[in-house]
């Protein structure tokens, strides 16, 4: 009753949460480009947030240009959020195409991310009203967030209605019921539907951005039904053993349900690890990623055991594929047990073969770029991509090959700086464009701050490459007759990298200790946990590299569809996948631990719980690995290659888990290792010999 409650009220709001969600910026806070960004604003000159192409039909003249672009400017000045424009009707060759029939205007845009988009959308149909006569196309980071936002909305919408009558056919081919089918769809669309308004709270404190939420949702649907999957499994196997429901019920709570808490601790830990990296959209999307995560366990927890109370033994309904099937549902899979069997058997060449293939597969991850989600993640057909693609080949200058210079108070060696940059690699022409006080308050104000000189370095090179980052670098280091601030596009890209891989090593450490933690107190092993480590992080290489060789360097890009190829992968949505990533490894880990752990409790030596252990959990990590896959991999089918990178990311890592990592390196490592899995420092004056452990022959599968 409760849940039904709280899924209705959260229905109820989510009209009015929706308003609430920001935009999520992807370059860093609080670097050297946004300073110099705040300064040259006070000049009135600053990186566009929005860049409008007023162009003229065949036949316009020069004038006509101008004109158009002086209007469009007046227009756009009169918004408020606007803090500066530049036009092309200043005569500014840098604002007028090379054919002379486009004219730019270029504005920067106060307030936060959110403020910004919400401008943008607000300022494109203004200024396309105001010169009908002419064609005005947008671009800018403001326009493409606009458009990337409204895009993954509705694609994300699309991916989870394709996906969910497929979960549905698998769920109902491993449970053979409709009731305990459709059980884990209901928990998911509980803890999504919920988790909104519960963000939409969270934004009112904290700038949680709509793309943060929507992906979000698409994992917490996957993730939802995996927690569910792994206690409605043990609850059905310990009711087939003859155990009334009640009981079987406890049972699963006191073990799959374990598995679940421990997953979503370490999950979330995970991604609060990663918000301490200063981009408010990881920042954005861990926030969101945490609390789908905390909700998919409570739904899985709380919901789950009151309808299978509530459901009795209708959970095992008719099996309307039943004379389809060559064994019974539950029990041990002798697939799995074989494989086992072979493994532990054989865990030199069986170890090292995995390993190889792990390898194989990370090594394209040497080579990982990293950069900032812009228009291109977009499809070329889009406008803010088609429109920064002309703009590109059209114009001597692109606005966001300019960088930014604020020099304060340099006095007479101006003329020998700008003669230095000049001549640095990749500057194509440098121009000193405003020297005043710094503001516009009243005189007395102004003589209190310093005088600012900005100066304007037009590269040859696109922003995200890796020579406009020498550059960047280049201009730092020449030497400036005073303080001087770098900013511009190339910058931010810069910052932003730099923030990303200067925060990486605390963020991997607070990961391995909370997770060591972790597992230590759920294991009771020093070892064990150590060894789930290692596995996770050759998983998570071979995850990105899949990544890596797909996205940045293109192969197999036409089996997703398409898309355009940049060089490099935006820090923000590739850290989330490879946290969500890095917590599914540790989530079949813990589930596989766990019930490995139970049969050597029981007597079993090393070798028999392992095998006994996989038997009786392959079956159903498959089972979990391919609805996540399935409800993941529909994202790849978004037209926002950033969705596809998730999508294919979490994906595949939910595949190769299960299966190579799992279902191979896992056993033949614990049987290399033998009961030292299990070892764990005695306390001091409890120290004792162990007595000696039965064996315990395993009993063949149904």
């Amino acid at each position: 009753m409760c849940a039904a409650v709280a899924l209705f009220a959260a229905l109820l709001s989510l009209p009015a949460v929706s308003g609430t969600f920001g935009a999520g910026g992807t370059i860093a806070t609080g670097t050297e480009s946004a300073r110099a960004q705040t300064q040259a604003e006070l000049l009135e000159v600053g990186t566009p947030d929005l860049v409008l192409a007023v162009t003229v039909g065949d036949g316009g003249a020069r004038p006509a240009v101008a004109a158009g672009a002086r209007v469009v400017a007046g227009v756009v000045a009169d918004e408020p959020a606007v803090r500066t424009v530049q036009s092309a009707a200043t005569g500014d060759p840098w604002l007028i195409s090379r054919d002379g029939r486009t004219g730019l205007v270029t504005v920067s845009l106060s307030g936060s991310d959110a403020d910004r988009k919400e401008a943008a959308l607000r300022l494109v149909p203004k200024a396309r009203a105001a010169v009908p006569g002419m064609r005005v196309d947008a671009s800018g980071v403001s326009w493409a967030t606009a458009e990337i936002d409204q895009q993954a909305e509705a694609d994300l919408l699309k991916a989870e209605l394709w996906a969910a009558p497929l979960v549905l056919l698998l769920l109902l081919l491993t449970y053979g019921s409709w009731a305990a089918a459709a059980l884990p769809l209901v928990v998911a669309v509980l803890a999504v539907v919920c988790c909104v308004p519960l963000l939409g709270l969270l934004a009112q404190v904290s700038d949680v951005s709509a793309f943060a939420v929507n992906a979000a949702a698409a994992i917490g649907f996957g993730l939802s039904i995996d927690f569910t999957l792994f206690v409605l499994a043990r609850y059905r196997e310990e009711h087939a053993k003859g155990m009334p429901r009640a009981q079987a019920l406890d049972v699963a709570l006191n073990t799959s349900g374990r598995c679940v808490l421990c997953s979503a601790a370490v999950i979330s830990a995970c991604l609060v690890a990663v918000a301490a990296i200063p981009v408010p959209l990881l920042r954005a999307l861990a926030l969101a990623g945490v609390a789908v995560t905390l909700l998919a366990a409570l739904a899985a927890l709380t919901v789950l055991p009151a309808a299978l109370t509530l459901l009795g033994d209708r959970v095992d309904g008719a099996d309307p594929l039943r004379r389809l099937r060559r064994a019974p549902v539950g029990g041990a899979s002798r697939f799995w047990r074989e494989l086992a069997r072979r493994v532990t058997a054989w865990p030199v060449a069986a170890g090292v073969g995995a390993l190889a293939v792990l390898v194989v597969v990370a090594w394209p991850a040497t080579g990982l770029r990293l950069g900032a989600i812009d228009e291109r993640t977009l499809p070329p057909t889009a406008s803010a991509a088609a429109a920064a693609t002309d703009l590109r080949g059209r114009f001597e200058v692109p606005p966001e090959r300019v960088q930014v210079v604020v020099l304060e108070r340099p006095g007479a060696g101006l003329g020998n700086y700008t003669a230095a940059v000049a001549r640095l690699p990749q500057v194509g022409a440098v121009r000193v464009v405003s020297t005043s006080a710094a503001g516009r308050p009243g005189q007395a104000e102004q003589e209190q701050r310093p005088a600012l000189v900005l100066v304007l370095v037009a590269a040859t090179v696109d922003p995200d490459t890796p020579q406009a980052a020498r550059l960047v670098d280049g201009l730092r280091k020449t030497p400036a007759p005073g303080p001087a601030l770098v900013g511009g596009r190339a910058a931010q890209i810069t910052d932003t990298t730099d923030a990303v891989r200067g925060a990486l090593p605390g963020v991997a450490v607070a990961m391995c200790v909370f997770l060591l933690a972790a597992l230590t107190a759920f294991t009771r092993s020093a070892m064990a946990p150590l060894k789930a480590l290692a596995v996770a992080v050759v998983s998570l290489a071979a995850v990105l590299g899949l990544i890596v060789g797909i996205f940045q360097y293109g192969h197999g890009a036409d089996v997703l569809g398409g898309f355009t190829v940049t060089g490099s992968l935006d820090a923000s949505l590739l850290l989330f996948t490879l946290a969500v990533a890095f917590g599914l490894s540790i989530d079949y880990e813990v589930f596989l631990l766990g019930r490995i752990r139970e049969e050597f409790d029981r007597g079993l030596d090393n070798q028999a719980a392992i095998v006994k252990g996989i038997s009786r959990t392959g079956r159903l990590m498959t089972s979990a690995a391919a609805a996540l896959a399935i409800s993941t991999a529909a994202i790849t089918t978004s037209h926002v290659t950033i969705l596809k990178l998730m999508g294919a990311g979490i994906a595949s890592a939910a595949i190769l888990d299960a299966i190579l990592v799992r279902g191979i390196l896992v056993p033949a490592v614990m049987a290399l290792l033998g009961p030292a899995n299990w070892w764990k420092p005695a306390p001091i004056g409890r120290r004792r010999r162990p007595g000696p452990r039965t064996t315990t022959s395993e009993p063949a599968a149904s």
